[in-house]
C-alpha cells in the first residue's frame, strides 16, 4: 500500500524539530486518528459536542470552564475579543471595531514573540492594541504596573514559551498585578498542555492551549479557565470568532485525545522519552565533530531534549550548514535551528519511534564522514 508521501508526491520526513507547525505538527495516535474519521462521516450537535469537550478538558485541567477554537492563535484573538465585548450581542458585532470598549493588551516586550506570525497580529485581529511593557532584555513589575494602569486597558497577555526573550516574568506576580488594577490575565501557554494546571495555578483568567501539539488531536485551540471568560470567547462565533471556528473532528479528536491523556502515565512516559534522548546522545557525541548532551526543556515540559554542539573545524561544516544537509536529504530530517548561530542544533524525539532515531544518527554519520 502506497504512504501518502508516495500517493501525492509529496516529502517523506523525520521530525526532530518538536511540535512545529511548517512540518504537521504531531503525530495522533491511531485511536485519536479512528475517532476522527469516524466523525467525518456522521452528523452531530455541534454545540452539544462543544459541551462535551469542554466538559472533559475542564475535569483534565481541574478548571471552571473550557471551550475549543480552530487553533491556538484563534483562541488569543477570541480570548481578548471576549474580554472586551463579553456576550454582548451588538458588540461582539461591532468588532473589530473597539469604539467605546477598553482595547488595550499589556504584554511584556520580551513576550512579543514570532511564532510563525507576530503574536501582536492576534492582538490586532480582536480590535485590540498591543501595549508593550519594558524592553525584551526585562521588564520589572513596575514598568508592567505602569503599563496596566493606563485608561481602556483590557487584559495582560503572557507567554509561557521558549521563544520569550529576556529575563523571565514571574507569572504569578504579573497576574496578581493585573487582577490588582480589574484586569483580566491570559496566558499563551501554547505548548503546554502537559502544565495547563501549574499555568492556572497563576491566578490567570485563561490559558490558552495547542491542541495539536504534545496533546496530538487534530488542530484546535484550548481555551481553558474562568467560567464567565470562556464563555465570552467562545460567544465570539458569532462575530469575529465565525472564520475560527472548531470543526466537528477537532472536537471529537480533542474528546479521544484528553480521554487518552488522562489514562497517561506521566512518570512512564517520561521516562521513555529520556531513554529516546540517552540514546541519541550516546551514539551522536562519537561522531566526529559533535558534542552531545541532553537539556531540559526550557519551558518545564517533563521530558529532555538532544542538544548538539558542533565544531566546524573538525566536523568540516558549520551547525547552519549540518542544519540544511539534514534537511535536504530523503528523508528530510528537520530539527531546531534557533541556536544554529551559537553552533548548537536542538533535536526532541517525543513523537519519534526508534527506527526515525537511528535513522537521523545514520544521516549524521554519513554527512560527517562524507
Amino acid at each position: 500500500m502506497n504512504s501518502l508521501h508516495d500517493t501525492y508526491g509529496l516529502t517523506p520526513v523525520i521530525n526532530a524539530a518538536g511540535s512545529y507547525t511548517p512540518v504537521g505538527v504531531s503525530r495522533s495516535t491511531r485511536a485519536v486518528a479512528d475517532v476522527v474519521g469516524e466523525s467525518l462521516t456522521e452528523f452531530f450537535v455541534i454545540e452539544e459536542l462543544q459541551a462535551a469537550a469542554g466538559a472533559a478538558i475542564a475535569r483534565y485541567a481541574g478548571a471552571e470552564a473550557a471551550t475549543v477554537m480552530h487553533c491556538a492563535a484563534a483562541g488569543i484573538t477570541m480570548a481578548i475579543a471576549g474580554v472586551m465585548a463579553g456576550v454582548d450581542a451588538a458588540r461582539i458585532a461591532a468588532l473589530p471595531d473597539a469604539t467605546g470598549l477598553p482595547h488595550k493588551v499589556v504584554l511584556p516586550a520580551g513576550h512579543a514573540v514570532d511564532y510563525g506570525h507576530p503574536i501582536v497580529t492576534d492582538i490586532r485581529l480582536a480590535g485590540a492594541t498591543p501595549v508593550l511593557a519594558g524592553t525584551e532584555q526585562r521588564c520589572t513589575l513596575a514598568e508592567l504596573e505602569q503599563a496596566l494602569a493606563a485608561p481602556d486597558t483590557a487584559c495582560l497577555l503572557l507567554v509561557a514559551s521558549r521563544l520569550v526573550k529576556g529575563e523571565a516574568v514571574d507569572l504569578t506576580q504579573a497576574v496578581a498585578a493585573a487582577h490588582r488594577r480589574g484586569v483580566p490575565a491570559l496566558i499563551d501557554g501554547a505548548a503546554q498542555d502537559l502544565r495547563i494546571p501549574a499555568l492556572l495555578a497563576t491566578g490567570a483568567d485563561a490559558v490558552i492551549i495547542s491542541a495539536q501539539k504534545y496533546l496530538a488531536a487534530p488542530t484546535a485551540g484550548l481555551v481553558v479557565g474562568r467560567t464567565a471568560l470562556v464563555q465570552a470567547a467562545h460567544a465570539q462565533e458569532k462575530g469575529i470568532g465565525r472564520a475560527m471556528k472548531a470543526t466537528k473532528e477537532a472536537l471529537l479528536g480533542c474528546l479521544a485525545a484528553i480521554g487518552q491523556r488522562e489514562r497517561l502515565d506521566v512518570g512512564a512516559w517520561q521516562a521513555e522519552q529520556d531513554t529516546k534522548v540517552a540514546f541519541f546522545v550516546e551514539r551522536a557525541a562519537r561522531l566526529p565533530g559533535l558534542q552531545a548532551q541532553a537539556l531540559q526543556d526550557p519551558a518545564g515540559m517533563p521530558f529532555s531534549r538532544a542538544v548538539l554542539s558542533v565544531d566546524p573545524a573538525v566536523a568540516g561544516r558549520s551547525a547552519a550548514t549540518l542544519l540544511q544537509e539534514l534537511r535536504e536529504g530523503s528523508p528530510s530530517i528537520w530539527v531546531m535551528g534557533h541556536e544554529a548561530g551559537q553552533g548548537r542544533l536542538v533535536l526532541e524525539f517525543v513523537p519519534l519511534r526508534h527506527d526515525e532515531i537511528v535513522r537521523i544518527l545514520a544521516r549524521l554519520q554519513q554527512v560527517l564522514q562524507a
